[in-house]
């Protein structure tokens, strides 16, 4: 079993594009932090989840998040994805499959296909610890980001 609720969130960078990494790490435990793994760049539901991120952009911005969208895609794939969509936040190359397995979100086999991205949330709190996560075995299943914003604004108000 990977990272999970509760577990401590250990730092990590990804290719944003080629030649570019951003340092994920450097936000752990220091502001909340909201991982987002989806199966493939451009599929219909993928697309949809991370539009859906983007046109509530400002609900995010407000609670302090940090969101990070993650796929087994190139960083070729990645970024042309993002810039698509005009998505406000990071979308990151998890080509090498590290991050991915240490939360243990991949698919044995999807369609044929070995080790793609399950799709997961996590929220990680200012202390780096996981305080939400959430993962699906099925491809068609939309993230429950009601509940994701619920997590960020129960944090916020913790906090305050």
């Amino acid at each position: 079993m990977g990272i999970r609720r509760g577990d401590k969130a250990e730092g990590f960078e990804l290719p944003v594009k080629a030649g570019e990494t951003v340092d994920v790490g450097a936000k752990i435990g220091r502001e909340p932090v909201v991982l987002l793994f989806f199966p493939l760049a451009f599929s219909p539901v993928c697309t949809d989840g991370m539009c859906a991120v983007r046109d509530n952009w400002n609900a995010y911005e407000s609670l302090s998040a940090n969101v990070f969208g993650i796929s087994i895609d190139s960083p070729f794939i990645v970024e042309k994805f993002r810039d698509e969509l005009n998505v406000p936040f990071p979308i990151l190359s998890d080509f090498n499959k590290t991050v991915a397995t240490a939360y243990d979100v991949l698919h044995d086999d999807l369609f044929g296909m070995k080790g793609v991205t399950k799709r997961a949330a996590f929220v990680i709190d200012r202390d780096g610890t996981v305080i939400y996560d959430w993962v699906t075995d099925d491809p068609s299943v939309q993230v429950p980001f009601a509940e994701v914003e619920n997590v960020l604004r129960t944090q916020l108000t913790s906090v305050a």
